[in-house]
Parts: structure tokens; sequence; C-alpha cells
């Protein structure tokens, strides 16, 4: 049977079939499971359990130094969060800790640092566990910071010889005040939520149908394949929505991420990336007809996109040309930017009008896609 003898959308009808659908859903707990569970597992998860901020590091002093003079320079180490101190006697025994993972850095001052600081001469030498290359810089940074605000005390103090500097170097952090990780990793949490709730659970709904024989039934009913598409789409959704608002007040109140932009604004643009994310997980299940192959290219072709492609979790400014390039052409990209923006800047017209472009176009094509493969025949 065609499309071509159905009668025009009948909203009773697709009242029918969404309340069908809708019951489906309920029946089934795995996908509620997946759908508000997992979800909220994943919140605790990157909200507690992951974070790019560094805390508590363990290293090591040795310092051959007794003087006060030596003290003061390790003081600003046992004074600071980002370092759990271990003291020691000996270079060998820190080397040990060191290759054992035990410590991340080393703190060595010689024995002879008072002298050869008062004949401008003196040397600290900072080792740090290279393996990480980018927790090596920081904490890297974190040292030299540490004796630099004694080396600014001790000019203060007069006690320098050396001149005071000419300038006074200020900073400032624009839109992360905090300086804390979940603050950018929540809305990238938020992205991969909606395209969890999306791709993956109506990725098996149209191929449940095919394998049960359920579907068949359907052609024989005057329904068309709007008709068909929407009831699939409409309870999956208000799954995502719920997710969403799971993750706003997580956001909000949990981890205290400010929303700098508009709320009405971040709804919207998740409702459309919500539409994309369930409008690929129905192409695939309808082109693919099988409940395991289906859930296996929704993961590579969504999920697995949204999570390293993105700019989630890595700048892409910092990734090689050629996956530069992937990463412009998959909507959770343009979705991760809209969010951080929103989240963090505020309001900013000229990234929102893009990503919004973006993901609008996306939902057209796919939703095109999706009525080419959705036809009401057995082949």
């Amino acid at each position: 049977m065609s499309d071509v003898h159905t009668s025009r959308l009948s909203w009773r009808r697709l009242r029918a079939l969404t309340l069908k659908e809708t019951r489906q859903l309920l029946r089934d707990k795995s996908n509620l499971m997946v759908g508000l569970f997992l979800p909220f597992v994943l919140i605790l998860v990157f909200g507690y359990g992951l974070s790019f901020d560094i805390k508590n590091a363990p290293v090591a002093i040795v310092s051959q130094d007794t003087s006060p003079t030596a003290q003061d320079v390790v003081a600003g180490f046992y004074l600071s969060p980002y370092f759990t101190v271990t003291r020691l006697h000996s270079m060998e025994e820190a080397q040990r800790l060191m290759r054992a993972g035990e410590v991340e850095a080393i703190v060595y001052l010689q024995s002879d640092f008072s002298r050869r600081l008062a004949a401008s001469d003196a040397t600290i030498q900072v080792l740090v566990n290279g393996v990480d290359a980018n927790r090596a810089r920081v904490l890297e940074g974190f040292a030299q910071g540490a004796i630099a605000q004694w080396s600014n005390k001790r000019a203060v103090s007069g006690a320098s010889i050396a001149p005071a500097p000419a300038v006074r170097l200020e900073t400032r952090l624009w839109f992360n005040e905090a300086n804390t990780s979940t603050h950018f990793l929540v809305p990238g949490l938020i992205v991969l939520i909606m395209t969890l709730n999306g791709a993956l659970l109506t990725s098996l709904v149209m191929a449940r149908e095919w394998e049960r024989g359920t579907l068949e039934s359907l052609f024989v009913t005057p329904i068309n394949t709007g008709e068909l598409i929407a009831s699939k789409l409409i309870p999956y959704f208000g799954v995502g929505l719920a997710g969403l608002t799971m993750c706003l007040l997580a956001g909000k109140f949990m981890f205290f991420v400010p929303i700098r932009g508009s709320l009405l604004l971040i709804v919207l643009i998740s409702m459309l990336y919500l539409l994309v994310s369930l409008s690929l997980g129905l192409l695939i299940s309808a082109a693919t007809k099988n409940q395991f192959l289906a859930s296996q290219i929704a993961l590579i072709t969504s999920f697995l996109p949204a999570l390293m492609l993105s700019g989630f979790i890595f700048d892409l400014r910092s990734v090689p040309a050629i996956v530069r390039a992937i990463s412009t052409v998959l909507p959770p990209t343009y979705y991760v930017e809209a969010l951080q923006t929103l989240f963090l800047a505020g309001n900013v017209p000229g990234l929102l009008i893009k990503d919004t472009a973006v993901l609008l176009t996306a939902a057209v094509v796919l939703f095109v896609l999706i009525r080419i493969n959705t036809r009401k025949q057995l082949v």
C-alpha cells in the first residue's frame, strides 16, 4: 500500500499512534533506564567524577638546606591547594617515588642554596612527571607560581637586591571566574544526554517494529508516513525534555554553573538539537531494520562524535585539520558551541544565529531522508 492512497494528516490517528508508542515506551523498562536513569548517572559521573582541575597533586620536597630562607621557599607549596607535600631527605628516594607514580613532581634545593642566593646564583630545581603532557604543564605553572610568590614577598620585604619590577601584572578570567572545569563540562554533558536520549533510543524503534512484524499490520491502515514518523518521535521527544530538565536543575543547584544567556534560548536550541538527534536515530532504524545493527551505528555516528569531536572535551583548534574539518559537519559541534556560549558568555547573536541555522538545516535534511526511507511497503 502506498502513501498516495492514504488520507491527509489526521490528528485523531496521530493521537492514537502516539498513545500506542507511549505505552510501548513505558512498557519497555530498558528504554526508561536509558532515557532517564542513565542521564542521572552521567550527571553524577561527569559532574563529580570527571574534572580537568588539578588539586592536591602529590609533590616531594627535597631540601638539603635547613636555613630559614630555604624553609620560606618551600612554604608556598605547603599552603597551596594544588599540592600535597611529602618532605624527603634524598633525591634517590624522591626519584623512586616518581617512578612508582606516588609523586608527580619534585622540588629540590641544594645544601648551599642560601649561600648561592646571597651571591645571586641560586637554583631551585623542579622535576615534573611528563607522562601526561597537559597535566605536566599545568603542574609546572603551579610550581613556578608558588616560587614566584616567595620571590615577590622577598622583594617587598627588601631582602632582594634585584630592582622592583616596573610593571605589575594583573590577570582576569572571563566567562569562568571560578576557574573550574565543571562549568565547562556541564553544557557538554547536556549534549551527550540529548544525543543519548535521541539517537540511541529512536534507533531501535522502527527496527524493533520490523523484527517483530508489527509494522506490517500498520501498512493496511489508512495512516500516512508523516503520522507514523511523528508518532515515533513525540514520546521520545518528551523523554529528551525530561533529561534536559534534569541537566538544567543539576547544573544550577548541584554544580552552580552560571546561566548568563537566555534560559528560553537554551531550551529552544536544545529542542531543535533533540529533533536532529531523534531524526538521526529514526533514520538509522528505518534504514537498517535490525536493532543490534542500528544501536551500533547510532553509537558510532552520534554518541562517539558528540563525545570526542564536538569540542566537549578536546579543543578543536588543537586537533589535525582533517579532524577539524569532520567536526564542522557534525551537529553536536554547533550545539556544544551554542550551549557553552549561552551558559558562560551570554547571548552572542552572531554565534547563536549560525549554530541555530546549522541545526535547523540538519533537522530538515534528516527529516527528508526519513520520509524517503520510511514507506508503506515491505521492500
